[in-house]
């Protein structure tokens, strides 16, 4: 991952904050770990499927090349929500994993969280979300990271805006980015620097997360759609020990 100016890095922080994939860009070089955040829906879809024993392998976007790299890593390719069929019941809803049989492995493909993930390098990722947030924390700094020496990396992975390349700051990515930090903070990581401190007063100070959530623009557009059970699944806080880590090109249940 190419190097962004040294402002960009938060330096002296055990715990810092960006956004997508040039804010991974930033932070990765100078941390020990990074936690991707995607809560609608890559990360909370990934801890469903950490749950359920599948390795799941994350991929930039959903094209031909990702039906090659699947047949490569003799994997399922997820499909689309609207594509989703008897013969392949795989795709980013996690409501839809839930219901699926399990599978081995699992290609997961999306602009947001799974590109971010896939473009990491030389360091861990975590997935993470509101599902598993207390168990990433706790498994992160038993590892000895969230140190000023040893730093980690949180990362709300935000949407695009519908037709455009520009990023667009998702509340729901904020929140769970929030949480994450507050259970890092919990378990003596730190210091926070200024960005972690935002979001995680942002998420402590929201007295009702789930409904929030239900109701700010991404959860809208899946309750739209007809998947508000997505939604409902990404808001069961601290419902899931699984800490999906990847290792090499795929994420693997790790225990809390």
């Amino acid at each position: 991952m190419s190097e962004l100016p040294a402002w960009s890095r938060q330096d002296g922080y055990g715990v810092r904050f960006e956004w997508g994939l040039t804010g991974a860009r930033a932070l990765g070089p100078g941390c020990a770990v990074l936690v991707v955040i995607d809560v609608l829906s890559f990360t909370t879809a990934v801890s469903v499927a950490a749950e359920a024993g599948t390795r799941v392998f994350p991929y930039p976007a959903r094209d031909s090349t990702a039906a090659d790299f699947a047949v490569s890593r003799d994997a399922r390719l997820a499909v689309g929500r609207s594509a989703m069929s008897a013969a392949n019941p795989w795709s980013l809803s996690p409501a839809a994993l839930r219901r699926a049989p399990a599978t081995e492995r699992l290609v997961l493909p999306s602009p947001n969280g799974s590109a971010i993930s896939a473009a990491v390098e030389g360091i861990p990722v975590v997935a993470a979300c509101l599902r598993n947030a207390s168990a990433v924390g706790r498994w992160i700094v038993k590892q000895g990271w969230g140190t000023g020496d040893r730093p980690v990396g949180v990362i709300a992975a935000g949407e695009h805006w519908p037709g455009r390349e520009v990023l667009r700051p998702a509340i729901e990515d904020w929140l769970g980015a929030g949480a994450v930090i507050g259970a890092l903070s919990e378990h003596r990581a730190g210091p926070l620097s200024p960005e972690s401190m935002a979001a995680h007063a942002g998420y402590s100070g929201i007295p009702d997360v789930p409904a929030l959530i239900g109701d700010c623009a991404s959860g809208r557009e899946l309750a739209a759609i007809g998947f508000g059970d997505d939604v409902a699944i990404a808001v069961e806080i601290d419902s899931s020990a699984a800490v999906p880590v990847l290792s090499g090109d795929s994420f693997a249940h790790t225990a809390a």
